[in-house]
């Protein structure tokens, strides 16, 4: 029963905030009203009193230039939604309208298919079920081979180069 307590009063104790963090937070929260307000109302004391507590600081927004502008902008290039049902915006719905979308440049279809055969040969992809785990995770007989391959050749370098250099010094 001892050694229950004495577990409990130690994970009791590894709370985090000292008691000066815990008198501190409770100073901060009477002096800004972030308190509940007693009763069954769940409201903090600033809801229930505005007038005895700061108006909290509200960050600035744009600038109603800024806005117009933004808005002009989303115009030109049809970046505003459609006025249908559709949910589309107007570049979507009616692209010959406006200039193409610049894409970014990604990998070429080569690429992609050599990068998808080397996940596949070396089981670096997601398993088909709702563990979250790789394929050569969930199954490591079935990847040994590959693993060996891929951690294999940089060591045979390098098991081969003190040899080679013994065999040169007899």
């Amino acid at each position: 029963m001892f050694l229950l307590a004495a577990l409990g009063a130690a994970a009791h104790a590894d709370g985090g905030m000292t008691r000066a963090q815990v008198k501190a937070e409770l100073a901060e929260a009477m002096r800004t009203g972030n308190m509940l307000a007693a009763g069954e109302s769940g409201m903090t004391l600033r809801e229930l009193n505005p007038q005895r507590y700061p108006a909290p600081v509200v960050a600035l927004g744009k600038s109603r230039a800024e806005v117009k502008m933004e808005l002009a902008d989303a115009i030109r290039t049809g970046d505003i939604l459609a006025n249908d049902e559709s949910g589309l915006r107007v570049n979507e719905e009616f692209p010959q309208r406006f200039p193409a979308q610049v894409v970014a440049a990604g990998k070429s279809r080569a690429e992609v298919k050599a990068e998808l055969a080397e996940a596949i040969r070396t089981g670096d992809m997601l398993a088909n079920d709702e563990s979250g785990l790789k394929l050569n995770e969930e199954l490591p007989r079935h990847y040994a081979k590959a693993r060996a391959a891929q951690a294999g050749s940089p060591r045979l370098m390098t098991a081969e180069a003190p040899s080679a250099a013994g065999r040169a010094a007899q």
